[in-house]
């Protein structure tokens, strides 16, 4: 004779219920339990939280702040502005209705902050490489530390020695006649006629802004030159490559996206560096602008940042003068927060890898 089924009864991997006197069938109490429960909150905690998200969002507003400031005041001086905003190399600010352009700002600033990057990238890859994959531990740490020690150099420093010595050394005129010889016939690379030494030029400059981006590109390709799977290595060197073969096949593809973004930041930072390339640069006469723009590279100029600095002190007692250079620092901030931007997202897409 089969026993009739009780509440008791479960199928197999069934937990049973708890009956009750009554008989009526109860979760377990420890299901219970676990429902009530809350996560674990301290005040500290929530303190934390608080003061460091309401400091995201004033960074964001700040960033707002300063763009809207710099469109407030740029838009009356480009509505009096007579001249092509991007083409005119003219900056004549005296008089309304004014003249003024940025294409000669932007080309000195393009073409020094691009060749800083060409001659600072090798430079500093070839750097992280030797500390992370080829330095022994005590030679590692005080070559980093001496990199990482010229971006502690003051940029004023920087432009006093790349003006006064080396500018006028022996050694740069000699690297001036070089390039003049094998790359002259290159319009940026071609001789100009005043400019016999390299003092004043932009091919100085960019030397110079060339070693002081070199510890930020340096410092991001060390990072992630240091983060390369170890097994991938070991595995390289167990199939017997030799050390250049693996940092051409395991280290660089690995370490690619960080050195890019490290570029992108250096090329930030020569963008708008101000005092060193202001204590640099000779500027050019209006009347050799008004001939054309002339590509080389060795000769003078300015960027955004060094016209800036210039001419500030004297555009305050001129709004429309003022305007007039905010409205190219409102084209020097868009250009940066682009490359910024840049970096960020290459970044990004090398830890999604």
């Amino acid at each position: 004779m089969v026993p009739p089924a009780t509440h008791n009864d479960a199928t197999p991997g069934e937990r049973p219920s708890r009956v009750s006197d009554n008989g009526s069938a109860h979760a377990p109490a420890a299901t219970s339990a676990a429902s009530k429960m809350k996560p674990v909150s301290r005040v500290g905690d929530r303190i934390f939280s608080g003061v460091s998200s309401t400091i995201a969002v004033l960074l964001a507003i700040l960033v707002l702040v300063i763009l809207a400031f710099l469109v407030w005041h740029a838009v009356p001086a480009l509505s009096d502005n007579s001249e092509n905003f991007f083409t005119s190399r003219k900056w004549a600010t005296g008089e309304s209705p004014q003249e003024f352009g940025i294409a000669a700002l932007l080309w000195t600033t393009l073409i020094s902050s691009l060749l800083a990057l060409l001659l600072a990238v090798p430079l500093a890859v070839g750097i992280a490489l030797f500390i992370t994959q080829m330095a022994t531990k005590k030679l590692a740490g005080p070559v980093a530390f001496l990199v990482d020690l010229l971006a502690a150099v003051p940029s004023i420093v920087y432009g006093l020695w790349g003006g006064i010595v080396l500018g006028s050394s022996a050694i740069e005129n000699w690297l001036m006649k070089i390039n003049q010889a094998i790359l002259g016939w290159i319009p940026i690379w071609k001789p100009v006629a005043g400019w016999e030494n390299p003092s004043g030029t932009v091919f100085l400059a960019s030397q110079v802004l060339a070693i002081m981006i070199l510890p930020i590109i340096t410092a991001v390709s060390r990072d992630v030159m240091s983060q390369t799977p170890r097994d991938q290595i070991e595995a390289a060197l167990a199939l017997g490559s030799t050390r250049w073969e693996v940092i051409k096949l395991a280290v660089l593809p690995h370490s690619k996206s960080g050195i890019i973004s490290g570029s992108m930041l250096g090329l930030g930072r020569a963008l708008g560096e101000t005092l060193a390339v202001t204590l640099i640069l000779q500027t050019i006469s209006p009347m050799e602008l008004s001939q054309g723009l002339n590509p080389s590279i060795f000769t003078g100029g300015e960027t955004f940042a060094s016209k800036i600095a210039r001419d500030f002190a004297e555009a305050t007692n001129d709004p429309m003068a003022l305007g007039a250079l905010i409205s190219a620092a409102l084209a020097l901030f868009v250009i940066t927060f682009i490359v910024n931007a840049a970096a960020r997202i290459i970044a990004e897409r090398g830890v999604k890898k």
